[in-house]
This record gives structure tokens, C-alpha cells and sequence, in this order.
């Protein structure tokens, strides 16, 4: 045995220690509370790395949406935290961001175990981010400026950006930490009030955050953390009037939800980043080809694949397919599967039994509708108890197949071949998502002109995923509306008063 897997076996061992040392937080936060839900019940939080219980999480419900949304309505109304001067809300966030930092890697095991993500792309991705994003945003608290209307002599008009009130979080289990700061941070600095409702399959990060918001000194009521159903506590969420505006990250199909639920209630704005189905465009000219085919299996096999950008199409043109393909394989069969906390790890747990068993149907439904499996498309490590999937590769590709067109949500690249770019860029628009996309060349020219050709909040050029808390992201089409990051999400979080002074 090599000296690096006696360390890596050890340093898996280790993160088994620790995580069973601690005791993850499991009860509702709200009005700056511990408490259990007002039914009493709870739901069990079920670890996809071996199917093991790691908790019993009380389960929020209207009750618990309507305590929540009544302790942010006063903590908001009373001016404890939209009264304060901005640059003491900067204080706290930053104070926040510290803490976090500071518990960077017991937050890092509650998003690996919780959600089955591998615990080192928790700490060096997602716990990054997130201390990123605080102190971004916390700068931005006391920077926001208002404007003087450029009027006439006799008139004084000025334009005042204010708070909305209070905020409706709804975020995904595939990035539980960093989905919910970057909403709460720009709500927070911009003096609102949040309930957070996080996903039922990964809520312990998200509870701990609350736990570290009130040791940072955020006051109570100004952030609530209400684990629950979509059914029920989402929808409550979603049409309780005392809610002036949802932000909301996931699937098209509750996004719609979403939307019904403003309309059958008091008209609150809605804000939703939903799926993609993202192409990697490499022409005939890409520069370093076992580069490109590194990133395309980082862009599709990160995060098991549940990413909303992730690059699920591989659109090459038909001069390297070959080379490039062969060079994808290489890179998907060295691609390690296995235990989240295993530093060795590449692609860890899908998040749940039903979502894998969802993934192996759109491989099912690939093979009927005649691609060609290269490699994965199975279950594996049945044996640990956990939902692990190897990675998949389909080739021959009709841009027409449901493998071509649907959101996957895993492990699983789709080939497709074009002959020139007005070809590629057809089929990269050719689905109702447009949330991101690469494009690989050396050509400047030809770099600009698909850019702007291809529908996508985010174009990659000679690389994917690249990003940076200062930049937008965002969707067109049914990938959503409204942006998060960058100053630009401040928008979705403040409303503008004019007021005319006559003079």
C-alpha cells in the first residue's frame, strides 16, 4: 500500500470522526430562536453517501412559514436592521464572513454528508464562495448610493433605492451554503428581512448559518431558517402575503409554481434561476484538445453532475471529434467514484435514491431512443448503501433525443457532432434552456460572433464554469429570470421611490 492511500485512508477516517463528534443542528430557527415545529414533527436527514439517518429535522409547515414571516415582518418594521446605518450591517456581515471562515471545515462535512458532494470540493468551492459572496456584499452595504433627478430649477426629484421587507429564500440541495448566501447576503445587506426555506434532501448547513448569523450578531428575526416540504412549507412560502418578494433556485416545474403562487396571493416579485443545458462548443481550431477534454468532463462530472450550468452537451466539430472524444474517455474513466470524504474522490453520492433512480431513467430513455453508450450508465458501490452513479458518456447524439433536450441533473455527457457554426449555434439554442455555454477557439472573431449568437446568460470562451462573485449569473428562456451575484442582485432586493420636490 502506497504512502498516499495510507493518506488518503486516513484523512477519510479522520473526516469520519469528526463528523461523528458533532451534533448537527436540527431544530427551526425563528425570531432568532431554536424551536421545534409546531406540529412536533420531523423528518429524517438521510445521508446519500451509505443511507445512514444523520438526523431528525423538526419539519416546518404553514404554522412554522406564518411564526416566521410574523418575527421578520417585526424585526423589519421595528428598524433594528433597515434603521441601522449601512456600514453597521456591513459590520455584521463581515463579522458573519469570519465566522464562517472560521468553521469553513464543519460546514464543509455537513454539505459532503448532507448532500454527497466530496468534502473537498465543499471546502475549496462551496465554503469559498461563500465567504467570498458575505464580504462582497457586506462592502456593498454601505455603498449604495441614491440619485438626484437632473429637473428643472423648480424642482428638487430624487430617487431612493429602500429594502422590499421581507424575503423568501427557496435554494436547492446541490450547493446548499453557497445558493442561500447568495441570496441572503444581498438581501441582508440591502436592510430586508429573510425566510429561508432550504431543501428537505441537505438543511443542516443552511441551520448552522442561522446559528453563526446571531453569534455575528444579525438580529433576531432578520434571518429565519424554516426546513420543510415543498408542498407545504414551500408553498406557504410562496403565497403568504406577509412575503413581499420569493428568490427562488431550481427546477422549471416548481419556478412555475412559484409564479401561481404570487398571482393567487398578493402579487409579491419573483425571481427564479431554474435549469440549462449547457453546450461546450469546440471548433475545428480549439487550442489544446486534452485541455478542452479536461474541462468538458470537469464541466459535466463536478458536483455528480447536478449543476444547473453544467456543460450536459458536448456539441465538437466532426474534424476532432475523433481526437477529442477519445481524449473525453480517457479523462471520464479516470474519473474516481466514490466516498464524499475519500480525498481521493471525484465524483461523490447523487443527493437521493428517487433523483438517481431519475438519472438512470434518462439513460434508459437514451439507449431507447438509439444513442450509443460509451461508458458508466450504471448504479455502483451498491454495497456502502449510498446513491453513486459512474459517470456516462453517449455518443451519437441527435440533437432531437430527449437526452438532447432534457435536464439530467447528473453524470451524463451527450455527443454531438456539427459541420460549421451556424450549425453548432442551431443546435446550442435548439432547447427551451439558456443558461450557460463555452466556446472553444482560437479565433477572436469567431469567438465574439457566437458569443453573441448563442442564447445563455453565461459564454464561456477556452473554458467553463470560470467565475467570479462580481459577475452575474443567470438565465434566458426558461432558465429563469432575474440575476444572482454581482451588484446587479441588489436590484431584485430593494424597490425605487421618486420624490418631487417643488421648490
Amino acid at each position: 500500500m502506497t504512502t498516499a492511500v495510507i493518506d488518503a485512508d486516513a484523512r477519510r477516517e479522520e473526516l469520519e470522526r469528526r463528523f461523528a463528534a458533532l451534533t448537527p443542528p436540527s431544530l427551526l430557527h425563528i425570531g432568532g430562536e431554536q424551536v421545534e415545529a409546531a406540529s412536533g414533527a420531523r423528518f429524517a436527514c438521510v445521508s446519500p453517501r451509505d443511507g445512514r439517518v444523520v438526523a431528525h429535522v423538526a419539519e416546518g409547515d404553514a404554522a412554522d412559514i406564518d411564526r416566521a414571516v410574523a418575527a421578520a415582518r417585526r424585526a423589519f418594521e421595528s428598524g433594528v436592521w433597515s434603521g441601522l446605518h449601512p456600514r453597521e450591517r456591513r459590520a455584521v456581515l463581515q463579522r458573519l464572513a469570519r465566522l464562517v471562515e472560521r468553521h469553513a471545515e464543519e460546514l464543509a462535512l455537513l454539505e459532503s454528508v448532507d448532500m454527497g458532494k466530496p468534502f473537498t470540493d465543499a471546502l475549496a468551492v462551496d465554503l469559498r464562495v461563500t465567504v467570498q459572496c458575505l464580504d462582497f456584499y457586506a462592502e456593498a452595504a454601505d455603498k449604495m448610493y441614491d440619485e438626484v433627478a437632473p429637473t428643472g430649477p423648480d424642482v428638487l426629484a430624487t430617487v431612493t433605492r429602500e429594502p422590499l421587507g421581507v424575503v423568501g429564500a427557496v435554494v436547492p440541495w446541490n450547493f446548499p451554503l453557497m445558493m442561500a448566501a447568495w441570496k441572503l447576503a444581498p438581501a441582508l445587506a440591502a436592510g430586508n428581512a429573510v425566510v429561508l426555506k432550504p431543501a428537505e434532501q441537505s438543511p443542516l448547513s443552511a441551520l448552522r448559518l442561522a446559528e453563526l448569523a446571531v453569534e455575528a450578531g444579525v438580529p433576531a428575526g432578520i434571518l429565519n431558517v424554516v426546513p420543510g416540504h415543498g408542498p407545504t412549507a414551500g408553498a406557504a412560502l410562496g403565497r403568504h402575503p406577509g412575503v413581499d418578494a420569493i428568490t427562488f433556485t431550481g427546477s422549471g416545474e416548481v419556478g412555475r409554481l412559484f409564479m401561481r403562487y404570487s398571482a393567487e396571493s398578493n402579487l409579491k416579485q419573483v425571481s427564479l434561476e431554474l435549469g440549462g443545458k449547457s453546450p461546450q462548443i469546440v471548433m475545428p481550431d480549439a487550442p489544446d484538445l486534452a485541455a478542452v477534454a479536461r474541462s468538458v468532463a470537469t464541466g459535466i462530472f463536478f458536483n455528480q453532475g447536478e449543476v444547473c450550468s453544467a456543460g450536459s452537451r458536448l456539441l465538437v466539430h466532426r474534424s476532432v471529434r475523433e481526437e477529442l472524444l477519445a481524449l473525453v474517455l480517457e479523462e471520464t474513466r479516470r474519473t474516481v467514484v466514490g466516498d464524499p470524504l475519500d480525498p481521493r474522490t471525484r465524483v461523490g453520492a447523487l443527493v437521493e435514491e428517487e433523483h438517481l433512480r431519475r438519472v438512470l431513467g434518462h439513460v434508459r430513455g437514451a439507449l431507447e431512443d438509439g444513442a450509443s453508450l460509451l461508458t458508466g450508465g450504471e448504479r455502483t458501490l451498491t454495497e456502502t448503501g449510498g446513491c453513486y452513479m459512474t459517470p456516462t458518456v453517449f455518443d451519437r447524439v441527435d440533437p432531437g433525443m430527449r437526452i438532447a433536450r432534457q435536464e439530467v441533473f447528473g453524470p451524463v455527457l451527450s455527443v454531438i457532432d456539427f459541420d460549421d457554426p451556424e450549425e453548432a449555434v442551431r443546435i446550442a439554442n435548439g432547447t427551451e434552456y439558456g443558461l450557460a455555454a463555452a466556446v472553444w477557439t482560437r479565433d477572436l472573431s469567431t469567438a465574439h460572433r457566437m458569443s453573441r449568437a448563442v442564447r445563455a446568460g453565461t459564454v464561456w470562451v477556452n473554458c467553463f464554469d470560470d467565475s467570479d462573485i462580481t459577475v452575474p449569473f443567470g438565465g434566458y428562456a426558461q432558465s429563469g429570470f432575474g440575476r444572482d451575484k454581482s451588484l446587479h442582485a441588489l436590484d431584485k432586493y430593494t424597490q425605487f421611490k421618486t420624490t418631487w420636490i417643488k421648490l
